[in-house]
């Protein structure tokens, strides 16, 4: 089960009356209701289940994420959450709390200082840090919820849905 939580930053609305040329208002009004500071999370629970069912959709069997054995001789001690499945949270809180529908991931850079453990719960959070025309640049996050532990970190660029992307938009 996922839990959700969205915050915004400052509201303003903007007139019609601001320009003859529709493509700018439809640009303003769009890009009015997301603003630098905005921020958004979901937290989770990944099961075994969940890792095993991962496996098998993408044929990654890396022992490290399904045999206890093979895990608890390695430095994680127990089997560790496929980092894809915390991209794929962070990838749910941009395209269903942050940005909403239409949103597309442009690039990422990511890093996974610890390790995440089935069974544990893991908050993933986004927050605008910039905007420049039809772009926004993000700062994300996974942090299990015992122990405050950073499991994944990084910043994502992503084309804000429904803003032109042709010409000076881009």
């Amino acid at each position: 089960m996922l839990r959700h939580l969205v915050t915004g930053g400052r509201s303003s609305a903007v007139s019609s009356k601001l320009s003859t040329f529709s493509c700018f208002n439809d640009l303003i009004r769009r890009r009015s209701h997301l603003q630098v500071g905005d921020s958004a999370e979901i937290a989770k629970t990944f099961t075994q289940n969940d890792v095993n069912l991962f496996s098998e959709l993408t044929g990654d069997t890396n022992p490290l994420h399904l045999d206890e054995n093979f895990a608890k001789n390695t430095r994680f001690g127990k089997p560790v959450v496929h980092g894809v499945l915390l991209n794929g949270l962070v990838s749910a809180v941009l395209g269903t709390k942050l940005l909403g529908d239409g949103c597309v991931l442009l690039s990422q850079d990511i890093r996974f200082p610890a390790p995440l453990h089935a069974g544990e719960e893991v908050v993933a959070r986004a927050q605008v840090k910039a905007l420049k025309k039809s772009l926004a640049f993000i700062s994300v996050s996974c942090v299990a919820a015992d122990g405050g532990r950073t499991v994944m970190e990084g910043t994502v660029k992503v084309l804000i849905p429904g803003l032109p992307t042709v010409g000076d938009f881009v």
